[in-house]
């Protein structure tokens, strides 16, 4: 019988590098991460290992990220003024400490100490009105007012109206690609002041541009750092609604603001409020909604927080890396650039769906299927996936 190993941060910066370069590895996401690292015990055993556990799971030839790739990704994090922290350590976000798939590293440019206190996500169409966004800066004024950071992903509209006028009072900002990689590129000046006034952080690598794949990893972040989620203006299939489903799974808040029935842009908040979504009129209505709701470790302060007590996930009893390997395999080989049903997919490989979502979500979070609106999955393609590891090692 095997045992978790307990889990404990890196204390040096041999192990610090260790862990950047396990997260760094191909077809290491986070999931994997934390799975590796409970059966090994540590990150530089996890990378001992790899080589081995990648040959079990059909990968002839496999090298873990190579060291001087992971000290020149170190070299660009302190030449950019950034600090990596790592899950554990006391700076590291709480309120992300206890996710299922919480980022092992993050890159923080800024003030981390906006990390720990009470944050609410203001989310949003990029193609917002001009009664979108006024009402987007009147939500986080009135937020930052009350003491609450606002946290967004540097998007335009709604997150750009939202992080300028929290300014003032705190806000944070979530890359979807490397924390000095600025997109979109008019929100430079933006960028700066919340790196001058606020905080910007990711987990990405240094310097990498973001694409499609990654900015549903980064809706993750926003909203396990909220205590709620509101979203103002959004499609009926907009990707702010994957944070709000986020949220949901984060037993977060979800909150929406309502908007006219002919106009395609409330479609979404309509669709939650319709659902159970807190309708929000005002930040009078957040606050209500933060007052009702249990408590989380981000609303103490923080020197009568208790000690940070981890759940590093681990895998599931009963199950090795081998059966994970295999049926990873029947998944991707039932994919391909076309997308399929996700229960139909379920039903031919013949597994309960307690088993094979969970192995969806880590597929999706390591970048090798992509999920469609409607319930539909893809693979992604090898020429995607290659790129994908070509830009992390520059």
């Amino acid at each position: 019988m095997s045992y978790p190993t307990p889990f404990t941060p890196p204390t040096t910066e041999e192990n610090r590098l260790s862990w950047l370069r396990l997260i760094r590895s191909r077809r290491v996401g986070t999931v994997t991460f934390w799975r590796l690292l409970d059966d090994y015990g540590s990150a530089k055993a996890a990378l001992l290992a790899l080589p081995e556990v990648a040959k079990a799971a059909g990968v002839a030839t496999y090298e873990p990220c190579p060291e001087p790739i992971a000290l020149k990704e170190l070299k660009a994090g302190q030449a950019a003024g950034a600090r990596l922290i790592c899950l554990g350590e006391p700076a590291y976000p709480k309120a992300l400490a206890d996710l299922a798939d919480a980022p092992p590293i993050l890159w923080v440019l800024g003030d981390p100490a906006l990390l720990n206190r009470p944050m609410v996500a203001l989310v949003g169409a990029r193609n917002a009105s001009s009664l979108g966004t006024r009402m987007a800066r009147k939500l986080a004024e009135g937020l930052g007012a009350a003491g609450i950071t606002v946290v967004s992903g540097l998007a335009r509209g709604i997150d750009a109206a939202a992080h300028l006028a929290a300014l003032p009072t705190g806000t944070v900002a979530v890359m979807a690609g490397g924390v000095d990689a600025i997109y979109p590129v008019e929100n430079l000046k933006l960028a700066d002041e919340i790196a001058a006034k606020g905080v910007r952080i990711s987990e990405q690598p240094m310097g990498l541009d973001p694409v499609a794949r990654h900015f549903p990893l980064r809706n993750r972040i926003v909203s396990g750092l909220a205590r709620a989620v509101i979203v103002v203006e959004a499609a009926a299939r907009s990707g702010s609604l994957i944070t709000a489903r986020n949220a949901l799974d984060q037993g977060r808040e979800v909150l929406a603001v309502p908007g006219h029935p002919l106009d395609g842009r409330a479609a979404g908040c309509n669709m939650l409020i319709r659902d159970g979504a807190t309708l929000v009129r005002s930040a009078d209505d957040v606050l209500e909604a933060l007052m009702d709701a249990p408590v989380g470790r981000t609303s103490e302060p923080a020197e009568e927080r208790p000690e940070l007590s981890l759940s590093i996930p681990a895998a599931k009893p009963g199950r090795d890396w081998r059966d994970m390997a295999a049926l990873h395999r029947q998944i991707l080989a039932r994919l391909g650039p076309s997308p399929v049903a996700e229960d139909q997919l379920i039903r031919d490989i013949a597994l309960p769906a307690a088993a094979i979502t969970p192995e969806l979500v880590t597929l999706e979070l390591e970048g090798r299927i992509l999920r469609h609106p409607g319930g539909l999955l893809s693979r992604q393609n090898d020429e995607e996936e290659t790129e994908a590891s070509r830009s992390r090692a520059q």
